[in-house]
């Protein structure tokens, strides 16, 4: 048999269900799909393959996964910082996004975001913004996989100047997206309970139920927001969104810090799924999720950036790694979300929690080649004893070598060969020039 590809002469990471590690070992590749992962075998010859790519000894792993994005707020990296989240939002993103977010700079900041993830070893995202038909096409072009949510809020919004047709608006960009690439899925995305009326909160849930895709929301995310539904709704914001039929399957709540026992139990018991963005709940002083205590309780976790307004990178192994160490200052145990669990978060729970953990999120036979090779021959990698710690702890994305989506290298020897970003780079500053003294 002839393999379309084989990545071969690398430490592989499988995040099966196993958790097997290969030390040396190889993964052959026909069309999309992982055919084979196997061990290396002294003096055997290589498989018949169109393309041999030597991973030089170097980690071969599953693509991260980043579950919560605003891709063009990469316009935004450093524009306000250190700021409480209300003033963040209402003194500086809402206005700087009604004058500047158009088509063209939601394009460019969305490929300037998928070119920094790419760099940095992701291969899919769940995003969430405003004119999404922009994201969609960028993200088309950088060759990512992505879930892509358009924005729904009870104010004029990018894309949507009339609120009354915020979810008609946003149901036409699903129907426009709907299998139209099979590494785009459409979504719906309601900003929060605060800024939406519960009108659309279920109006916009019922079309996401309706078009079988995924329905995502930032919840629980300060206590301020807490105690302004309690004090409107006699309900914790979870159990508000009980009472409007918003839990299910294919719910995605975003962050979920100020969050109860009872709370927990109402995600669980539905099936809702967490995107958890340590750093940017860090930055904005949100708080700390329990991340732990959802993990006991059988929800679905993943890992998420949030937008680089918030962050300021798309880096998920910064992400990973402070996820870990925070939840186990949060708890005094050391013993808490260890590397391999924080891991699994950022690829097959990550995959899980977005509805697609049986494409992605391992390197498995039958699962697509949404893989990425790391570069251990770096000073802060080595020595290299135990892999899935040195991913953790020590990793960067800076180490990433190669990256693969659905068979394709989309960055090979840290180049993007899917798109010129140095262009994108360039036509970017000049609009953050226009941001910046506009």
């Amino acid at each position: 048999m002839k393999f379309d590809t084989v990545i071969y002469n690398g430490l592989i990471v499988t995040v099966n269900p196993e958790f097997d590690i290969i030390e040396r070992g190889m993964v052959c590749i026909g069309g999309q799909t992982i055919l084979e992962v196997r061990p290396m075998t002294d003096n055997a010859p290589l498989p018949d393959a169109h393309r041999l790519i030597d991973a030089c000894g170097g980690i071969v792993m599953p693509g991260l996964i980043n579950t919560h994005t605003h891709l063009p707020m990469s316009l935004f990296r450093g524009l306000a910082d250190d700021l409480p989240l209300m003033e963040w939002l209402n003194d500086y993103m809402f206005p700087a996004e009604a004058k500047h977010i158009n088509h063209e700079s939601v394009r460019y900041g969305s490929l300037l975001s998928c070119g920094e993830m790419m760099l940095s070893g992701t291969t899919t995202c769940c995003d969430g913004y405003f004119i999404e038909d922009e994201v969609a096409k960028a993200v088309h072009k950088a060759g990512i996989r992505a879930v892509l949510g358009h924005g729904v809020i009870d104010f004029p919004a990018p894309g949507v100047p009339d609120p009354e047709e915020n979810v008609r608006t946003a149901a036409d960009y699903v129907k426009k997206w709907k299998n139209k690439y099979p590494l785009i899925y459409p979504s719906i995305f309601c900003h929060s309970p605060y800024t939406c009326s519960a009108k659309t909160l279920v109006k916009a849930k019922e079309t996401a139920v309706s078009e079988d895709i995924l329905f995502q929301i930032h919840a629980a995310e300060t206590r301020t927001e807490r105690l302004q539904t309690r004090e409107e709704h006699n309900k914790t914001p979870v159990g508000y969104l009980d009472d409007l039929g918003i839990l299910d399957e294919k719910t995605l709540l975003v962050h979920a810090v100020w969050v109860d026992p009872k709370d927990i139990e109402l995600i669980s018991g539905h099936g809702s799924a967490i995107s958890i963005a340590t750093e940017s709940e860090m930055k904005l002083s949100s708080g700390i999720a329990p991340v732990q205590g959802f993990i006991d309780a059988g929800i679905r976790v993943g890992l998420g950036t949030d937008g680089c307004a918030s962050n300021n990178n798309l880096d998920m192994f910064q992400e990973m790694d402070m996820t870990s160490k925070i939840q186990k200052v949060n708890c005094l145990d050391p013993t808490v979300l260890d590397a391999a669990s924080v891991l699994k978060l950022a690829t097959i729970e990550g995959a899980r929690s977005i509805g697609l953990d049986d494409r992605i999120g391992s390197i498995e036979p039958g699962k697509d080649a949404d893989l990425i090779i790391i570069d251990t021959n770096a000073a802060h990698m080595t020595p290299l004893y135990t892999p899935v710690s040195h991913l953790v702890y020590s990793g960067a994305g800076a180490v990433v070598r190669d990256v693969m989506v659905a068979g394709r290298m989309i960055v090979e020897n840290r180049k993007i060969t899917t798109f010129d970003i140095d262009e994108v780079m360039d036509r970017t500053a000049s609009i953050a020039e226009g941001i910046f003294h506009g």
